[in-house]
């Protein structure tokens, strides 16, 4: 009886001490993997929410742009748009309170994994906005540019042209590089690859009051 009491008394063995850290220890390798998964998951699904936040941002801004495109009435038989390998150009009409319209010229391009927007000063002065439009089409633009959407591999576009989607090369008239939208377009499709992503983000947006 005193002999049970003793043992009782001595603590864990050397042995049962050593079982208890093993379990222990397999018990946190468990938790910080657990652990290190859900930071992991959670890394990639605010990436993921990143993208898609930008994403929507740059449609957004560029469905604006297409909605305000400028007639060429109003720019006396000038190109209002003009499309490129991963780059669109435009002339967008500016409204302000109180204030005629004026005219803005409006840039996009992919270069390097970004999504850049570019806008020129607004004008009335159809000499200056000569001049506006070759600086954004030669990409000699001095103002920084507002970058939409990182991660970006390639921009595609389409028309809508007399009820039916043309590629650029059949639906307007090549001007070097580049490609001017015919004045019968009344729809512009663009497609966004990103980078690491089988599918893509595509949207279609009516060009001007149609």
């Amino acid at each position: 009886m005193r002999e049970r009491q003793n043992r009782a008394q001595s603590g864990l063995t050397l042995v049962e001490l050593l079982v208890a850290i093993s379990v222990l220890g397999f018990v946190a390798v468990l938790g910080w993997r657990g652990l290190d998964s859900i930071v992991r998951a959670r890394i990639a699904l605010t990436g993921e929410l990143e993208q898609t936040r930008g994403m929507q941002l740059s449609f957004a801004q560029l469905q604006s742009d297409c909605a305000h495109l400028a007639t060429a009435s109003v720019l006396s038989g000038r190109i209002p748009l003009v499309l490129g390998q991963g780059q669109l150009t435009m002339v967008r009409t500016v409204y302000a309170d109180n204030q005629p319209s004026r005219l803005e010229v409006i840039s996009y391009r992919v270069n390097d994994g970004l999504l850049t927007r570019r806008e020129s000063p607004a004008t009335r002065d159809l000499r200056q906005l000569d001049f506006y439009w070759q600086n954004a089409v030669n990409d000699t633009q001095t103002n920084p540019p507002v970058v939409l959407q990182s991660g970006v591999a390639d921009m595609t576009m389409r028309l809508w042209i007399n009820g039916g989607w043309r590629t650029k090369a059949d639906a307007a008239i090549t001007i070097g590089s580049t490609v001017a939208v015919q004045s019968t377009a009344t729809g512009l499709e663009v497609t966004l690859q990103l980078r690491g992503r089988d599918g893509s983000m595509q949207k279609i947006f009516l060009l001007g009051a149609v």
